[in-house]
């Protein structure tokens, strides 16, 4: 009975302490640092948004939606509530793999959730939020092309995107096996795509899950296939100004949420194994053993 009689007495107390939480009064505006005073005083928070980065951040029409995104807004309304401004604008700056780590230290965006990989050697220049997605680097090509893994890419024209992980990791797997392989490194993931699609290039490098959109959103997605032994396993998260603790802290716990309550889980179904705008295809591309172990232990460590 007393046992009985303490447990619900624990339950109460979690209750009340979840309770006064939930009625905690706004940040003080004087007690306000770093992103979140920029935010305050500008009444404005600028997100950095992909074009073509499906199905994570990317255009349809007016507005930018996908996965991580999502999970951006989310962050943008625990911000709302943090700083006690429910009109609080957001201001949306299309960012590329090349720029935006300079548009983030330049403070020209605040917060980009989209398909930035977190690598340790990107900390020097950027805090990431915990991972939100765990993926391989593969590679797309057309299907009678008769590429089934990098090595029959020697000697031939490969293309990715500038200023990612996976350039760096095709460019030193072309420098240690001696394939040859004539590499470009263009703006954007669409325009690689293109090149694939155009002849110009026999196959694109890049995210699994990228790969995976393009196909599903191409208008002949058959005569494509995603293939190769991965070159390796990385994870994207959000990216924001180092040396921001409170920042840190509430991203981090926004993403925490969504994920051991099996909101984030809800969300993956929406974007990667049902029909997703604009021409609803459905990506067909089931969550991973390793996607729910970081569901389940939420963490914010870089793959590499």
């Amino acid at each position: 009975m007393k046992v009985a009689i303490k447990k619900k007495l624990a339950t109460i107390g979690t209750v009340a302490a979840v309770a006064l939480v939930s009625l905690a009064p706004p940040a003080r505006a004087d007690e306000l640092t770093g992103t979140l005073k920029k935010i305050h005083d500008d009444g404005t928070i600028v997100l950095g948004v992909r074009e073509a980065s499906i199905p994570f951040s990317y255009a349809n029409g007016n507005r930018t939606i996908g996965y991580s995104q999502t999970i951006a807004l989310a962050i943008v309304d625990e911000i709302r509530k943090t700083l006690g401004m429910p009109n609080l604008r957001v201001r949306e700056v299309t960012i590329t793999s090349a720029n935006r780590f300079l548009m983030l230290v330049n403070n020209q965006i605040d917060l980009e959730c989209g398909s930035t990989t977190h690598t340790r050697e990107r900390e020097n220049v950027a805090a990431f939020s915990n991972s939100f997605f765990q993926y391989a680097v593969r590679m797309i090509a057309r299907r009678n092309a008769g590429i089934t893994d990098f090595a029959d890419l020697a000697g031939k024209p490969v293309v990715t995107t500038a200023g990612t992980s996976d350039e760096r990791l095709v460019r030193q797997l072309n420098s240690d096996k001696q394939l040859n392989m004539r590499i470009a490194s263009v703006k954007d993931h669409s325009d690689a795509f293109a090149a694939v699609k155009a002849d110009r290039a026999v196959a694109f490098v890049m995210d699994e899950p990228i790969l995976y959109g393009f196909r599903a959103t191409d208008p002949r997605p058959d005569d494509f296939v995603v293939t190769g032994t991965p070159l390796g396993y990385e994870s994207y998260a959000c990216m924001f100004r180092k040396g921001d603790e409170p920042f840190r802290e509430l991203v981090n716990r926004v993403i925490a949420k969504m994920q051991t309550s099996g909101e984030a889980e809800r969300l993956y179904n929406v974007w990667f194994t049902q029909p997703i705008p604009p021409h609803g295809i459905n990506l067909n591309y089931p969550l991973s053993a390793e996607m729910r172990t970081l569901f389940a232990h939420p963490n914010d460590k870089a793959l590499d």
